[in-house]
Formats: C-alpha cells, structure tokens, sequence
C-alpha cells in the first residue's frame, strides 16, 4: 500500500506566532510521532507552508484576516520546534498562497497512493480544505485525518471540520 503524511502548516506562527494558540504547541509530540512511524514504515512525509509575501494585506484573505502571519523569509514562516528538525531535505514541500494546494493535490493524484494522512493545523481551514482536495484528487484512496494531531484555535470548529469531514467519507482517528 502506497502511503503518505500530509503535515499541514505547523509553522511558528500558527503555533507560538501572530496565529498562535496554545492547543497547536500540544501537538507537536503527537505529530513528531506520527512522522517517525511514516519514516520507519520507509512511507513518504511533505509538507505543506502557508506562505504569503509582505503585500499580504492587500490579499483577499488579508481583507478578512488582517493578521501579517508566515511571511517568506520570517521566522513565523518556518516549522514549529522538532518537526523542522524531522523535515528532511529530500521531502516533499508544498508552498501555498490560500488554504489549499492545488499543486498538492496534483502531487497526490499523479502518485496514486493508496492511503493520506494529515495532521497539523488550522482543522477548520488549512487541514479541511486540503483532505477535501486529496478526497477528489483520489475518491478511492484512504484519506485519514487524525484527530490527535490537529486542532482549532476554536474548539468547537475543530469538532465540526471533523464532523464535515467524516460526512465527507474521510476517516477521523483518535477522536
């Protein structure tokens, strides 16, 4: 079986930066687990960066979010404590300028895995629009997403993307 984890924007400023909420600081041992299993398994690990550029509140979503956050080239764009030390050179990284990566999702259709996994942050924006990308780059894969390792800075959104996510057939562990 083809697999692979989707580690979604834990980035410093999600995690103890301008978006930062305490919630996503829990997960990093959940999630530095998580790769290291992929890794022993000898199944791929990529990596997903919420980037934008200093013009960021001209941006739509600088409109609606008039918070300066993972701006190239900051200390806030990069990964969050042990998971930039377990991000190797050779993976896989995904740049993305809004919530979803289409890019992303054109990676995992064109290497037909069987089964995504994605942890990370923010459930309700980044990891939901990004399992719904890979659920329609690849409707009969596997697309798992585990509760343990994403959260919200609301709770109670984070409780709906799972719900809305698992109505959407993509499998919701560790709840």
């Amino acid at each position: 079986m083809k697999s692979i984890l989707l580690v979604i924007d834990y980035q410093k400023d999600f995690v103890d930066g301008a978006l930062g909420f305490q919630q996503a600081a829990v997960l990093e041992a959940a999630i530095a687990r998580k790769i290291g299993a992929y890794r022993k398994r000898g199944d791929e690990v990529a990596f997903t960066f919420d980037t934008h550029k200093e013009d960021y509140l001209t941006t739509r979503e600088g409109s609606n979010l008039p918070i300066p956050h993972c701006i190239k080239g900051t200390e806030g764009w990069d990964l969050y404590g042990k998971i930039a030390d377990l991000c190797l050179e050779t993976d896989k990284r995904f740049e993305k300028v809004t919530f979803g990566s289409m890019e992303l999702a054109d990676y995992l259709r064109m290497n037909q895995y069987d089964r995504i996994e994605l942890v990370g942050v923010v459930s309700n924006i980044c990891v939901l629009s990004n399992a719904v990308l890979a659920k329609a780059a690849l409707p009969e894969a596997d697309i798992v997403v585990d509760a343990s390792g994403v959260a919200s800075n609301d709770d109670r959104l984070n409780r709906a993307a799972l719900d809305v996510m698992e109505s959407l057939h993509i499998k919701i562990t560790n709840r």
